[in-house]
């Protein structure tokens, strides 16, 4: 297709390439772009997309990220879609047009420059950092999972830790090993299950002077009186009993009031020692959206959206995932930032965008149906609860079957990207690989 024709497109452009944005440009470029309709883009910070649930397995070790990772470059080439790098940093609503900070090289020289992309749709699916409410060191002497960087710093900080303790002289002092978590939601119990697991395989790995069971302490801390607040009471009980067995310090009711390079203190005056802190408690949207060119967003810096999913105070700007706040009609509260409401939005805004480019005018509103959770605790345990507020309760699930439904939902984001039989061989590939590696990342 000749320049002159694109011009005539409409050009669709997503920022966020996480498990939405990512689907979201897929199934376009599927549809649209194959047949020359729409321009899509797809824009995104990082070069390869990792499924933001699987972090915690990241960071514990208990998984390759360069397994599963997927190049966007590769993506965007198979399935008819353009993909630029870079942060988007600006927006300019009265001319349509977004623009792309420089992206440089880990030397700092400039590989990009910055650039300004036109849009007739632009959807917004940066999705959410972890919100440390200011508190004191908490910044710099802990480290968030928003990212497979972030993970894979706090691997290699796990397992220099180890190794230390391994090689020094002096015996192994209090704090040296023991890894504080702060937020005891889905990500905080999941990664303090695989850290358990993790520990124990590295350390069956020659490292002889380390006891597990003595010296590897994980302890996890949570303001709100139980773990999984926001979750049904039955399935954190059950998460609780499981930690429990695990030997997992638990701190309920604890409130984290500062961080430094040797521990973590709690309003009740508690210090609890750790050279390893992970922050996982609290979401807010990046702070570059907050009231962006004069859209409207909340105290977390969400952009706030109506049940189309169009921004309040642009009809061409829509927010989907994290970032939006989204009315969810009979509750007093929006749409909860969850992976099966970003995934629910994205497989609506295809249809949106196929009506917008037609030019019709009346575009679907989102209902929220929340299907339930599941929390994986590695080898351990997997609970769960399924239906959720669709049929007035909830079914509590685990063992077997609920792990088999949990690892159904990484199947399920796989094959929106890459079709059955894609991943059919990838799966079979893995389980013959697998029984020539190594458990966990030894490096």
């Amino acid at each position: 297709m000749d320049k002159n024709n694109q011009k005539d497109l409409h050009h669709v452009v997503i920022v966020g390439g996480g498990a939405g944005g990512l689907e979201l440009a897929t199934k376009l470029g599927d549809s649209l772009g194959r047949k020359g309709r729409a321009i899509i883009t797809l824009i995104d910070k990082s070069k390869t997309h990792v499924w933001k649930p699987l972090l915690h397995e990241i960071a514990a070790g208990s998984m390759n990220p360069e397994k599963h990772e997927l190049d966007y470059l590769a993506q965007a080439h198979w399935h008819h879609f353009n993909f630029r790098l870079g942060s988007m940093d600006s927006l300019d609503r009265a001319n349509q047009a977004i623009t792309i900070s420089p992206h440089y090289d880990e030397d700092g020289i400039e590989v990009i420059p910055s650039r300004i992309f036109k849009y007739d749709t632009l959807i917004i699916a940066v999705g959410s950092t972890t919100n440390d409410f200011g508190i004191k060191g908490a910044s710099e002497y802990s480290i968030a999972l928003d990212t497979q960087v972030q993970a894979e710093r706090f691997h290699r900080r796990l397992h220099n830790a180890l190794v230390r303790a391994q090689t020094q002289v002096e015996a192994i002092h209090e704090g040296q090993l023991e890894v504080v978590i702060v937020g005891a939601g889905a990500t905080g119990v999941e990664l303090s299950a695989e850290l358990h697991n993790t520990t124990r395989e590295l350390t069956a790995y020659g490292l002889d002077k380390i006891d597990p069971d003595r010296d590897v302490k994980i302890s996890l801390i949570e303001a709100s009186e139980r773990v999984l607040p926001a979750l049904p009471e039955k399935l954190s009980e059950s998460v609780h009993s499981e930690l429990t067995k695990l030997k997992v310090n638990l701190y309920t009711g604890e409130r984290v009031t500062e961080v430094t390079s040797k521990g973590v203190f709690t309003h009740s005056g508690r210090f609890i020692p750790s050279a390893l802190v992970i922050w996982a408690a609290g979401i807010k949207a990046p702070d570059f959206l907050h009231e962006i060119d004069g859209l409207e967003t909340n105290r977390i810096n969400q952009l706030v959206v109506n049940r189309t999913l169009q921004t309040t105070l642009d009809n061409n700007i829509f927010a989907f995932g994290d970032c939006a706040a989204c009315p969810w009609p009979g509750h007093d509260q929006t749409v909860p930032p969850r992976a099966q409401s970003a995934h629910q939005q994205a497989s609506m805004l295809i249809k949106t965008v196929k009506y917008r480019v037609a030019g019709k005018t009346e575009l679907p509103e989102y209902t929220y149906r929340d299907y339930g959770s599941l929390v994986n605790l590695g080898r351990y345990s997997t609970v769960g609860s399924l239906m959720g507020s669709i049929s007035g309760g909830s079914l509590f699930i685990e063992g077997m079957f609920a792990r088999l439904m949990y690892q159904s939902l990484y199947k399920m984001h796989l094959m929106a990207l890459h079709g059955f039989f894609s991943v059919f061989l990838q799966t079979l590939a893995r389980m013959i690989t697998r029984r020539t590696e190594a458990q966990v990342k030894l490096h």
